[in-house]
């Protein structure tokens, strides 16, 4: 029997990808979305190879298309006749100086992990608001913990003002509504491999995603993972001068 019922956003490569696998191998049915539709269909042809039990719905879905995203998350919960858990995990990694002339990606980055994230989050506590409970988790960004520079400036702004949503969701206490915010620390994935220098305490996609997994299931209010070392890294980062944490970053 069935868990319950996982929707990820962004399930079509990297993190979305490996939770998809990892929360099926736990039992859980999948709602994966994500704007490549035929990656979704690979993925889930790999998911029902390995865990036959397993049901697997996929739905194409640009998270910046706004009106688009509480119909495809009604669809599924309809579908399913259940939605247990949204994990708002879609994102964008693009960015540039400000002022440098690239305000296109840094717009692109904005409308996707922030604007994007509040219509998944509106469709999912909507759905949850109407079921009497649900768990509403966001993958936020160590990154998003303080003001970052460069390349970095826009994104790590994304990620603390969906972090904000999030706990301002928390500190709402709907009934029976659950929320974690998840601060991943350096893991490999897609959106990132296109980084060459070695970066300190990076850990591979299936690592990384392992932790995240784990604190959802949890269901803490919050999370940094891998616990090590970003729980410590985490609490001292919210503290620390801006002269050092620029020296970090």
């Amino acid at each position: 029997m069935s868990r319950g019922v996982v929707l990820i956003t962004g399930a079509s490569s990297g993190l979305g990808a490996e939770m998809a696998r990892q929360f099926a191998a736990r039992g859980y049915d999948l709602a994966l979305t994500a704007r490549r539709t035929e990656r979704l269909e690979q993925l889930a042809g790999e998911i029902a190879a390995i865990h036959p039990g397993t049901r697997v719905e996929v739905r194409t879905l640009d998270v910046t298309d706004f009106d688009a995203v509480p119909g495809v998350f009604a669809e599924i919960a309809a579908a399913f006749g259940r939605l247990d858990r949204v994990i708002v995990n879609a994102g964008l990694g693009k960015g540039a100086p400000l002022g440098t002339g690239r305000a296109d990606a840094n717009r692109e980055t904005a409308l996707t992990n922030f604007v994007g994230a509040l219509a998944q989050m509106e469709a999912a506590l909507e759905i949850f608001r109407a079921a009497g409970g649900g768990h509403l988790v966001v993958i936020s960004s160590i990154s998003g913990l303080r003001g970052m520079r460069k390349t970095l400036t826009t994104y790590a702004a994304t990620k603390a003002g969906l972090a904000h949503l999030a706990e301002g969701v928390r500190s709402e206490r709907i009934p029976g509504v659950k929320v974690t915010t998840v601060y991943p620390g350096y893991i490999r994935s897609e959106m990132n491999e296109h980084v060459t220098q070695k970066t300190p305490f990076m850990v591979d996609t299936e690592t990384g995603v392992r932790a995240i997994v784990a604190a959802v299931e949890k269901e803490k209010a919050q999370a940094y993972v891998p616990a090590w070392p970003w729980i410590p890294l985490g609490y001292a980062l919210r503290g620390l001068p801006l002269s050092v944490v620029r020296r970090l970053t």
